[in-house]
């Protein structure tokens, strides 16, 4: 599938899949929460985590479906740790409920993989009156996250292992809006571009994960917090567009990764030791890669940080 590709410096490159940039790595004893985990790259982040031993917990809207991915793990890893819990991301208050829940239940938290995500849908706003993509693939893990932190680091303090925090973005944050984030225009539907809507929505995940980094740094805190580019991948993030939908099927095989090597620079990021005191960076292909200058703007993520502190309260 892919005759050019090249290893980079973590020894992987775009073909490695999920199972094989963890071989060998034991996940025994950690807890990690995987959103959007009922489908696609999220259903194999799920598998290959339970896969090294790690307890998984999926954050799902969907609970039948997730109840599937589970049986369909546990048939082929009997020991497999799965558990699902229902979340919705464009909705605060689920995203509320959910962080309750996990925090009451005396879980620890060593991985949070903030993967889910809608991609180039049509104008809409989600519950709480702000745009969906944004809502969704922003908003709603900016919240999950600020409502997980305290457990993440008390986990990571009494286990004397480091936590980390892994933003599923895509490198479609190239294609955002001119200014990157539109903080007066979030829900502009007459100059609204789904497919730029969709950039900044990603482009937010890098600036978020880079402005938490800063944060914990600054607080000495052994929790990490990095972004990613998983690649194109066939999935069903396209449903939105049926002519790209459609060539996405017939093409697919030829450009872009299946679901296993799709996951794999999220499940190298959340496990792989070669990480380990890495933050505040991006990744593609599981080696170190680079934004675009709006994804390096020190000042961009401190003023997106405050706006979604601001959309939250």
């Amino acid at each position: 599938m892919w005759p050019f590709h090249r290893k980079g410096p973590s020894g992987f490159s775009s073909s490695s899949t999920a199972e094989e940039v963890t071989e060998g790595i034991d996940g025994t004893g950690l807890t990690a929460i995987v959103t959007g985990a009922s489908s696609g790259i999220g259903t194999e982040t799920t598998r290959v985590l339970a896969l090294r031993g790690a307890h998984v917990v999926m954050g799902v809207r969907n609970m039948a479906a997730a109840e599937d991915v589970k049986k369909a793990i546990v048939k082929e890893i009997p020991s497999a740790k799965v558990d699902a819990m229902e979340l919705d991301l464009s909705s605060m208050a689920s995203v509320r409920k959910f962080a309750s829940d996990f925090n009451s239940s005396g879980l620890p938290l060593n991985i949070l993989i903030n993967n889910a995500g809608v991609m180039a849908t049509p104008f809409m706003l989600s519950k709480d009156n702000i745009e969906l993509q944004f809502a969704t693939n922003h908003l709603g893990h900016f919240l999950l996250t600020n409502l997980l932190l305290d457990t993440m680091k008390r986990t990571a303090r009494k286990s004397s292992k480091e936590g980390r925090i892994v933003n599923v973005s895509s490198g479609a944050h190239r294609f955002s809006y001119r200014e990157g984030i539109r903080f007066d225009q979030i829900n502009d539907k007459s100059g609204y571009s789904s497919w730029a809507a969709y950039g900044q929505s990603k482009l937010a995940n890098i600036l978020h994960a880079n402005e938490l980094a800063r944060r914990l740094k600054e607080d000495g805190v052994d929790v990490t917090a990095n972004s990613l580019h998983p690649g194109a991948i066939i999935t069903n993030l396209f449903r939105h567009n049926n002519i790209v939908n459609g060539l996405v099927h017939r093409l697919g095989r030829f450009v872009l990764k299946n679901v296993q090597q799709g996951a794999a620079t999220t499940c190298y990021v959340a496990l792989h030791p070669q990480v380990k005191g890495v933050s505040g960076e991006f990744f593609s292909d599981s080696n170190p890669s680079k934004t675009s200058s709006h994804g390096r703007d020190i000042e961009l993520a401190k003023k997106l940080w405050d706006f979604s502190m601001n959309l939250i309260k």
